[in-house]
C-alpha cells in the first residue's frame, strides 16, 4: 500500500466516528432544527424526526458507507469500481459527477451562512451584541447582510479555514481537527443546556420538546421532520460515501451508522434544550423561523446575566458545527480531483477554495446588491429566487433527495444481497433482512415523498 493510499485511511474507528459525527452535526442540527421545531409544534415534530432517523436515516447512511467502503475511492471513482466489481452500469458515474458538482454548489452557499456565524462570534466576543432589543437586533442583522464586503470577508476566512484543514489530508487534517472540535461541540452544547436550566424556563422548554400534541401532526409537519432528518445527516451526495471509503474493514458499518445517527439526533435535541428555555424565559416567539438564531436569541443574550459571554459561546458552537461539516463537503470534492489531477493535494485545495469563494459571491450579493436579481422567473417554481435561493433549491430540494433515492437503489437493488451482507458484517440474518427491506422500500419511499413535496411547495 502506497503512502498516499495509506494516508487516506482512518487511524482508528474512534477517529472515524468523531469525523463522521462532526460531518453530520452542522448548522442544520442547531439552526434549522430549532426553527423547524418551533414552527411545527415542538414535540410532535421531534417525535417524527426521531422515528425518521431510525427508519430512513440509519438505513441510507449505512448504505452510503457500505458503497464507499466497497469502492474505496471518491464518489465518481467508487461508482467506476462498482461497475467492475458488481456489474452496475458504467453510466452511474454520471451520478457521481452530478453529485460532486452539487456538493460544490451547496458548499459555496454554506460557507456564506457559516461566515455569518463567524461574524457573530467575533462581534459577540467584542460585546457588540450586548443590550440589543427587538429593533436593534433586526437592524444589526440587516446591516450585516447589506454589507457585501463584510460578508465576503467572513466567507473568505471560513473557506480558508476549511481549505487549510482539508489540504493537510485525512490523518493530519480531518482527524486532528475533528478529534477536538467534535468533543468541544458537545461540551459547549451541554454547558449551554446547564446554563438554560438556571437562566431559562427549562420546564417549559422540556414540555415543548417532549410533550407531543398529536393534533399538530399533519402531513406538512411529518414531511418537515423527515426532511430535517435526511438533510441533517448529509446523505445522498457522496460526502459520507467518501468517509466510508476511508473506513478500515474492521469497523462495523451498521453500528457506526447507529452511533452517528444517534449523535446527530442528540445534538439537535441538546440544541433545542439550550435554546427554547431561553426563548420562553424572555417572552420571545419559538416560531420565529430562520431568524430565531440571528435575530431572536441575541435579544435574550442582551438581557441575561453574563449574556455577552453566553452569546459568544453559542456562536462559537455554531462556528465549530459549520466547520466540521464544511471540511467533509470539501473533502468529497478534493478526494476525486486527487484521482484525476497530477497535482498535490495542497494545490488542488487552493484552486478549489478560490473557485468556491468566487462562485459563493453570487450568494453574498443575493443579500444586497443583487437582492432583486431573480434570473429564472420564467419558471414558475423558481420565481422570485435569487442566486442564493436557486443554489439552495437545486442542492437541498432536488439533488440531495434524488441522491438519497439513488443510493438506496444501488445498495438495495444493484448490489447483491450476499455482497451487502458481507460488507455490513451482520451475523444476525434477521437484522440484515430488516435493513434490506428498509433500504429497498421504506427509506426510498420516504425520500421520494420529500422530493415530491419540495417540487410542489
Amino acid at each position: 500500500m502506497s503512502d498516499k493510499t495509506s494516508s487516506k485511511v482512518w487511524s482508528s474507528n474512534y477517529l472515524f466516528l468523531l469525523a463522521s459525527i462532526g460531518s453530520t452535526v452542522g448548522l442544520s442540527n442547531i439552526w434549522k432544527f430549532t426553527y423547524l421545531a418551533g414552527e411545527n409544534g415542538g414535540g410532535a415534530f421531534v417525535l417524527i424526526y426521531l422515528v425518521s432517523l431510525v427508519t430512513m436515516g440509519i438505513p441510507i447512511l449505512a448504505a452510503e458507507l457500505m458503497i464507499g467502503r466497497r469502492g474505496g475511492r471518491s464518489m465518481v471513482g467508487t461508482l467506476e469500481t462498482l461497475s467492475k466489481k458488481d456489474g452496475i452500469s458504467k453510466h452511474w458515474k454520471t451520478f457521481g459527477w452530478v453529485a460532486m458538482i452539487g456538493v460544490f454548489l451547496i458548499l459555496s452557499f454554506y460557507c456564506v451562512i457559516a461566515g455569518m456565524t463567524l461574524d457573530y462570534t467575533i462581534t459577540s466576543l467584542f460585546g457588540e451584541l450586548n443590550n440589543l432589543n427587538a429593533t436593534s437586533a433586526v437592524s444589526y442583522y440587516n446591516n450585516m447582510l447589506a454589507s457585501p464586503v463584510r460578508l465576503m470577508l467572513s466567507q473568505f476566512v471560513f473557506i480558508a479555514a476549511t481549505g487549510w484543514i482539508v489540504a493537510k489530508g485525512v490523518q493530519e487534517g480531518l482527524e486532528k481537527s475533528t478529534s477536538w472540535m467534535t468533543p468541544a461541540l458537545f461540551v459547549i452544547l451541554v454547558a449551554l443546556v446547564i446554563y438554560a436550566m438556571f437562566a431559562g424556563d427549562f420546564s417549559k422548554g422540556v414540555r415543548f420538546l417532549f410533550n407531543p400534541d398529536f393534533s399538530k401532526i399533519t402531513p406538512k409537519v411529518a414531511l418537515a421532520a423527515f426532511g430535517q432528518a435526511f438533510f441533517s445527516l448529509g446523505i445522498g451526495v457522496g460526502v459520507m460515501l467518501t468517509y466510508g471509503a476511508y473506513m478500515p474493514k474492521s469497523s462495523s458499518i451498521l453500528k457506526s451508522s447507529i452511533i452517528i445517527s444517534f449523535s446527530d439526533g442528540l445534538a439537535a435535541i441538546l440544541a433545542g434544550l439550550a435554546i427554547f428555555p431561553i426563548v420562553f424565559k424572555y417572552g420571545l416567539s419559538s416560531a420565529e423561523g430562520p431568524g430565531l438564531i440571528f435575530m431572536t436569541l441575541p435579544i435574550a443574550f442582551g438581557q441575561m446575566l453574563g449574556g455577552g459571554f453566553i452569546g459568544a459561546l453559542f456562536f462559537i458552537l455554531l462556528f465549530f458545527a459549520a466547520l466540521t461539516s464544511s471540511i467533509s463537503l470539501l473533502e468529497s470534492i478534493i478526494s476525486h480531483l486527487e484521482e484525476e489531477w497530477k497535482l498535490s493535494r495542497m494545490k488542488i485545495t487552493i484552486y478549489v477554495s478560490l473557485l468556491l469563494w468566487i462562485v459563493g459571491l453570487g450568494s453574498v450579493f443575493s443579500f444586497n446588491i443583487w437582492a432583486n436579481f431573480t434570473p429564472l422567473d420564467m419558471i414558475k417554481p423558481l420565481q422570485g429566487k435569487t442566486i442564493f435561493g436557486l443554489i439552495d433549491y437545486f442542492g437541498s430540494n432536488l439533488l440531495m433527495p434524488m441522491g438519497g433515492i439513488l443510493m438506496a437503489v444501488i445498495a438495495g437493488w444493484l448490489i447483491s444481497k450476499e455482497v451487502s451482507k458481507g460488507e455490513l458484517q451482520l451475523k444476525d440474518n434477521r437484522l440484515f433482512l430488516v435493513w434490506h427491506f428498509l433500504i429497498r422500500f421504506i427509506a426510498p419511499a420516504a425520500v421520494l415523498l420529500i422530493f415530491i413535496s419540495n417540487l410542489v411547495s
